[in-house]
């Protein structure tokens, strides 16, 4: 992980519009790990998060087609993240695409663990979080 610091782990939480849903009911699976997580996610995604689970420390930023994604990017660029979940929709055609495939290379080339569907999410999550339960002390 990124985050060497001893604070707790950052993950940037994103889904398309489609998928909201299933990111908002995939937290609740994931609740008792992701309470011990800061989230950084999208502005309506975080907010529907936020809404739902209002016990989890989760930052809000902008939509994610008015410059969330990017500010995600930013993150990534500066090592401010340690995973990245992003509920892609690959039926429906994104106006900002190139905000995916960007997202999608920059997680690429700073090595950081990404996840596009719940499964992969899940390992993630719980590779990261019970990663850090069998840490030396």
């Amino acid at each position: 992980m990124n985050n060497s610091s001893g604070d707790a782990p950052r993950f940037a939480l994103v889904a398309h519009d489609a998928r909201k849903d299933e990111i908002v009911d995939w937290v609740g699976l994931q609740l008792a790990r992701l309470s011990r997580v800061q989230i950084f996610s999208t502005g309506t995604t975080g907010s529907r998060i936020k809404q739902t689970y209002p016990e989890l420390d989760v930052t809000c930023l902008k939509s994610g087609p008015l410059g969330g994604d990017q500010q995600i990017g930013a993150m990534i660029c500066e090592e401010k993240l340690d995973a990245l979940i992003f509920f892609v929709d690959p039926l429906s055609p994104m106006p900002h695409d190139v905000d995916v495939k960007a997202l999608t290379r920059l997680a690429t080339v700073y090595d950081l663990p990404m996840a596009c569907s719940r499964s992969t999410a899940d390992l993630i999550v719980k590779g990261l979080i019970d990663e850090d339960d069998n840490a030396p002390v």
